[in-house]
């Protein structure tokens, strides 16, 4: 059973998502928030598997709620709720250690297969997401160096690229011609190298270190 939190300061997306998740065999919502701080609270007392955090909130926003949540059990899933409405906020989430981005629209059946994705240990990054993120952002800021990038083989440069365009384990498997086992060992070992947690920090350093750069760069697509 996957326990999540619901935090959003809007009753009825609350009311709407306990409904929807309710449906959904193997979810149980636990607890609901109306702003960052309860969420806080909240998140301490019931111990979710997942919190499904909306980003704009009163009080405490939902990137700073991030932020503490994280910082006290950096294993702990959070995925951000969004009307995708582009600003540095959304930036931030990832930053802070988000695990995924969800849109307010999001299909019930693929909402509840998001958040037992994200309490398996998956990054809910679908191609758009990623992309329309990754090109407004990056070109705010010249590239940063990375321990570790030096340390990428050919190979696993090439998946991280991959990564970066926000393609699936099965969709790199595809293009590179390797065995999804493969993939997966080489994407393990870019995690190792590099220093990060998850797919979201490894797009995130992929093109803040120049592997790769927005389309609009027409660079590297």
């Amino acid at each position: 059973m996957t326990r999540v939190l619901i935090a959003d300061d809007e009753v009825l997306v609350r009311t709407g998502l306990r409904m929807i998740l309710g449906t959904q065999p193997g979810i149980e919502v636990v607890a609901e928030a109306a702003d960052g701080e309860e969420a806080l609270r909240l998140t301490a007392r019931h111990d979710p598997d997942v919190v499904l955090m909306d980003i704009h909130m009163p009080r405490l926003d939902g990137v700073a709620a991030t932020e503490r949540i994280l910082a006290a059990r950096p294993d702990r899933r959070v995925v951000m709720l969004t009307t995708f409405d582009l600003d540095e906020y959304v930036y931030r989430s990832l930053r802070a250690g988000a695990c995924g981005f969800l849109l307010k629209t999001t299909p019930p059946k693929e909402l509840a297969g998001a958040l037992h994705a994200a309490v398996g240990g998956d990054t809910l990054l679908s191609p758009e997401i990623t992309r329309r993120l990754i090109d407004h952002y990056t070109s705010l800021a010249p590239p940063v160096s990375a321990p570790g990038l030096t340390d990428l083989t050919a190979r696993e440069t090439e998946v991280l690229r991959l990564l970066a365009r926000g393609l699936s384990n099965r969709e790199i498997s595809g293009e590179l011609h390797l065995g999804e086992a493969t993939v997966k060992t080489h994407i393990n070992r870019i995690f190792a190298k590099l220093g990060v947690r998850d797919r979201v920090q490894a797009v995130v350093l992929a093109y803040e270190v120049g592997v790769v750069f927005p389309r609009r760069a027409a660079r590297d697509w």
